[in-house]
């Protein structure tokens, strides 16, 4: 009995201890986080006296560092090394208290003891190093990683700590160095490289870095295919399409590829309106035949390519014949089915909009509904079209009848939606304005923010412009200008936009002109003036309506078009702080994070 006694009171005193210590080590913490050093030395020796743990050493040591306790701490370090001679972080340490004391040249000395000492033991050589990136000795944790690669005679260890140091740093060339020494034994590191370099590169000099250094390493092993594979993504990156194309052929030749590679990597190239180089590419995979699974998808899609370049600049009469040519070539030899659906889509629009053959267009696209399978979606879509064609053939009824009977077969859908709009947007067109914005007010609760905010822009115009008798005929001859717009007649839009303050002066569709006419320049790939009507209503009329849509449309031209990323990013960040509810906010602000440097994937 007397024994449990005893064995009860030793266990009761234990824990008793152990309590004691649990409550003075989250006190100790507490003071040295709260930067109460003086009362958090005290409980740190006690603790560390009785522990002579590791964690214990590094509070108490850093502790007496914040104290300046020098002496003291030099005492407790030089007693431990010679306890312990063999434990390269007492050096450190001991070389720390010569750092913070401003002994340099002695700090400096056992530092690199420390480095050329490390063991042959790949967890011991990332310890120290790690233990150096703990109080920011970046370089020497960089020196001890690279010291421990020629102990272990092996230069593949420790490459993502490099990585993140060097990173960190923003050291470009040994970022740079360190991947292309990691890639070619670890491919799958290649998409965290593009992203990485992507985010800390800021302009060309630096992807000069890169690209220098790809094509020495390409000229000693010309066999890694890794490096071409990022020598490409370097051309992309730089809007350097030719050059990456060059590439792309030069790999597909060499690794005697199907042509998946090229066939994907040329979306890119439609992404970025670089369309002779999307067009060359095609041609070439064109070339490996028709039994190539890439043959019927690249002569569709250079076809494609072909309709976005022509649509995209000036109009050439010429380029647009041959191109319909080319749709029609390809109806001839497959027949008009759903696999030929797009062909007959974009040859009819090309003949409503661009070769004036409104009756052609129209007959097209009557026909293609007759065609069977086509899924439902699909068949309002296309009667959208048809609407829109009955338009130029002045048949404003029949555009009207299946406008709305494409809004009641899809209601609360966003093509039935779509057509509510259009059958809108054709009252404003007749000048019937009343039914027009009756309509637009409906749609404003759309579920789709695009035909919600086209609704929402109409139903403003008409009700901004309705307000006296020469405002409501300057909206007239504005809706005309529309129409002419609508029918691909730039200039007579342009002609008929200019005549209204001649013809009114003084109304109040200064902004909705000018909103009106940056548009007709953009299609008509007319930047320069685009740009100074977009100034000119961004800076003249801060208050319209329009203002929002004009300040993000001239930041995407600055970016896209004029590549002067410094002003396009003043424009997004003006939008995002000026406009904080409009629709483009969002889009804004992903964009100006993008060309900060910002990686967004995460």
């Amino acid at each position: 009995m007397k024994k449990l006694v005893i064995i009860v009171v030793f266990c009761f005193v234990n824990l008793f201890c152990l309590a004691q210590d649990n409550v003075d080590d989250a006190l100790a913490y507490q003071y040295y986080q709260q930067g109460q050093y003086q009362q958090a030395v005290v409980l740190l020796e006690k603790l560390f006296n009785k522990t002579k743990s590791d964690t214990h050493f590094e509070l108490y040591f850093n502790t007496l560092l914040k104290l300046k306790k020098y002496d003291d701490a030099e005492k407790l370090v030089k007693k431990l090394i010679r306890q312990d001679s063999k434990n390269l972080e007492y050096g450190i340490a001991l070389a720390r208290i010569y750092q913070d004391k401003g002994q340099t040249e002695a700090a400096n000395k056992l530092y690199m003891q420390v480095i050329n000492n490390l063991p042959a033991d790949e967890f011991k050589i990332r310890e120290i190093a790690n233990h150096f990136y703990g109080f920011q000795a970046y370089d020497l944790a960089i020196s001890a990683f690279l010291q421990g690669r020629k102990i272990l005679n092996d230069d593949k260890p420790f490459t993502y700590e490099l990585l993140s140091i060097y990173r960190y740093k923003k050291d470009k060339n040994m970022l740079v160095q360190e991947y292309l020494n990691a890639l070619p034994g670890m491919p799958q590191l290649l998409p965290q490289a593009e992203s990485v370099l992507s985010t800390v590169f800021e302009d060309n000099d630096d992807y000069q870095i890169l690209q220098s250094a790809l094509l020495k390493k390409i000229q000693k092993e010309p066999q890694t295919e890794i490096y071409a594979k990022l020598l490409i993504w370097q051309y992309l990156q730089q809007q350097e399409y030719d050059m990456a194309l060059r590439q792309l052929i030069a790999q597909d030749k060499r690794i005697k590829d199907d042509g998946s590679i090229l066939f994907n990597t040329t979306g890119t190239f439609l992404d970025n309106k670089a369309y002779p180089a999307a067009i060359k590419a095609y041609e070439y995979l064109l070339t490996k035949g028709k039994e190539n699974p890439y043959y019927l998808p690249s002569k569709v899609e250079m076809i494609n390519a072909k309709y976005q370049q022509v649509i995209a600049s000036q109009i050439d009469k010429k380029a647009i014949t041959e191109l319909a040519a080319e749709y029609q070539a390809i109806i001839d030899e497959y027949g008009k089915n759903q696999q030929t659906l797009f062909a007959l889509k974009k040859l009819a629009n090309l003949q409503a909009y661009y070769l004036n053959d409104h009756k052609k267009a129209e007959a097209a696209l009557e026909n293609i509904l007759t065609i069977p399978g086509i899924p439902a979606a699909e068949i309002g879509q296309i009667k959208l079209e048809l609407g829109d064609v009955y338009i130029l053939t002045q048949q404003p009824w029949e555009a009207f009848l299946i406008y709305e009977q494409v809004a009641k077969q899809f209601e609360n859908q966003d093509v039935g939606n779509e057509a509510r709009y259009r059958s809108a947007r054709l009252s404003f067109y007749q000048g019937n304005f009343t039914y027009a914005k009756s309509q637009a007010d409906i749609l404003k609760a759309s579920t789709s923010q695009l035909i919600a905010n086209d609704a929402l822009n109409l139903s403003l115009l008409i009700t901004d412009n309705l307000q006296s008798t020469l405002d409501s005929n300057a909206l007239k001859m504005y809706a005309d200008a529309e129409m002419l717009q609508f029918s691909n007649r730039p200039s007579k839009a342009l002609a008929k936009l200019d005549s209204i303050a001649i013809a009114f002066p003084g109304n109040s569709l200064v902004d909705d002109i000018l909103m009106a006419k940056s548009r007709i320049y953009i299609k008509t790939n007319n930047i320069s003036n685009a740009v100074i009507t977009l100034k000119t209503l961004t800076e003249q009329q801060a208050t319209s309506i329009w203002a929002d849509d004009a300040l993000f449309t001239l930041a995407d031209l600055y970016e896209t078009n004029l590549k002067d990323i410094e002003q396009a990013k003043k424009l997004y960040q003006k939008l995002i702080n000026d406009h904080a509810g409009s629709m483009y906010t969002n889009e804004a602000r992903k964009r100006f994070r993008k060309l900060r440097g910002d990686n967004i994937g995460t």
